[in-house]
C-alpha cells in the first residue's frame, strides 16, 4: 500500500522570477513530482501547491506574449502603451514586465521601438492560444454562455495540466 509523502519545492516564485529563463525553463520541463511512485519509499509524492505556484509565475509572461502575438496578427505593431491598454496597468508595470519578458528571452525590446516577440515567445504565444482555445471550446461545451467562458478559459488556460487537456481535446473529439 502507497502512503502519501509531502516534498518541499526548493523554488519559491520569487526565486523563479528573479532568475532569467527561469520561467521560460519551467514551462519547458514538465513537473514530474505531482504523484509519482518513488520506488525507494513506496510512497506517493503530492505537492500541488507546487504546480500552482509554477502556473502563477508563468501566468504574466504567458498573457503578456499572447497579447503581443495577437496585436501583430492584427498587423500594427505592438508597443508599451498598447500592453498597458490593454491590461489596464500603468506603463511603469507593463514595462517591468516587458523588462522581465526580455530577460526571460520572450521579447526584444529597444528604447522607443515596438516590442516583438522572439522564436520562445512565439513558440509560448502559440501554445498559450492553443491552450485558450480549447479551453473555451470546452467550456461552451458544456453549456457556459460564451462571454462567461471568454473569462473563466483566460484564468483556467493557465492551470490546466497536460493530462486534462488531452482529456479536453478527447472530450471535445467525442461530441463533433
Amino acid at each position: 500500500m502507497l502512503k502519501k509523502c509531502r516534498i518541499i519545492d526548493k523554488h519559491s516564485v520569487g526565486d523563479l522570477l528573479d532568475k532569467p529563463g527561469a520561467i521560460a525553463q519551467s514551462l519547458r520541463s514538465p513537473i514530474k513530482n505531482i504523484q509519482e511512485k518513488s520506488s525507494k519509499s513506496k510512497c506517493v509524492i503530492t505537492n500541488q501547491h507546487l504546480r500552482t505556484r509554477r502556473d502563477h509565475a508563468s501566468e504574466t509572461a504567458e498573457d503578456y506574449v499572447e497579447a503581443i502575438a495577437s496585436i501583430e496578427a492584427n498587423g500594427t505593431e505592438c508597443r508599451l502603451k498598447d500592453l498597458s491598454a490593454h491590461f489596464g496597468v500603468s506603463h511603469v508595470t507593463a514595462s517591468k514586465i516587458l523588462t522581465r519578458l526580455s530577460r526571460e528571452g520572450l521579447v526584444e525590446t529597444k528604447p522607443y521601438s515596438p516590442v516583438r516577440l522572439s522564436e520562445q515567445g512565439v513558440a509560448m504565444a502559440k501554445v498559450a492560444r492553443q491552450r485558450h482555445q480549447l479551453v473555451l471550446d470546452f467550456l461552451i461545451a458544456l453549456g457556459v454562455t460564451p462571454g462567461i467562458a471568454q473569462i473563466d478559459a483566460e484564468g483556467i488556460e493557465h492551470h490546466v495540466s497536460n493530462e486534462t487537456v488531452r482529456c479536453i481535446k478527447k472530450f471535445l473529439a467525442s461530441k463533433a
